[in-house]
């Protein structure tokens, strides 16, 4: 089945290359114009991912991405057409999965949606069926299900992806580089900044679930899973 994806974007022209770029990729997609009709879109019916331009005029993309936060978890990649790092942290922080600058290569941004839809929904059935689990956290890979001390986790998909990882190996170190070789393609370059803003955003999850040790940093070595305790 097509992956429906929503693309919303004030420039036609910009919206024109996304929409074909991912339509010859095998998805299907619907374009629009600003941030209104964007929620309106997504409440008529729920996309698999929205691909959102940050500077839209009147709403602009993090209020968007805001208000839908507020009520669901479908994954968003934000476009912006400067590279700041106020941007970038900001989109994260808001509860995005990644970040793409104009101008951008079409080829990489189709990467990137592919990258996050399959975070979003495992492929594999015997990635489906494993359950992972460290002191009170709890990750469910079929349902994308994630809880500490039973209390829900609502992660986004590189987050889970990134806790997926150490979970596999709880007691390694692991280096910035093999924590986002974990959620992003090999050939996607990802920043430190990038990086230290998911680890920030899981960390904060699970701090207001009473988990106040998910993930150590090992100074000039990496980081690595913490007790997941109390």
């Amino acid at each position: 089945m097509p992956h429906n994806i929503l693309v919303a974007d004030d420039d036609p022209h910009i919206r024109e290359i996304i929409c074909f770029a991912l339509e010859k990729a095998g998805m299907r997609t619907q374009g629009v114009a600003d941030g209104a009709a964007a929620l309106q879109a997504i409440e008529r019916r729920a996309p698999d991912l929205v691909v959102l331009d940050i500077g839209m005029p009147e709403m602009d993309g993090l209020e968007v991405c805001r208000r839908l936060r507020q009520r669901s978890d479908v994954p968003v990649l934000f476009l912006s057409a400067r590279d700041e790092e106020i941007d970038r942290i900001l989109g994260l922080e808001m509860g995005g999965d990644d970040y793409v600058t104009k101008p951008f290569s079409p080829r990489e941004l189709v990467a990137r949606v592919n990258v996050i839809l399959r975070r979003a929904r495992p492929a594999s059935a015997e990635a489906e069926e494993r359950q992972f689990s460290h002191g009170g956290l709890v990750l469910m890979p079929a349902s994308h299900g994630a809880s500490f001390d039973a209390k829900p986790l609502a992660l986004t998909g590189i987050e889970f992806a990134i806790l997926k990882g150490f979970l596999a190996r709880p007691t390694h170190v692991l280096a910035r580089e093999a924590v986002m070789a974990n959620a992003y393609a090999a050939n996607i370059h990802v920043s430190e900044r990038t990086v230290d803003s998911h680890i920030r955003n899981i960390r904060a999850k699970l701090a207001a679930a009473g988990c106040t040790d998910a993930i150590e940093t090992v100074h000039g070595v990496g980081l690595r899973l913490g007790r997941c305790g109390h």
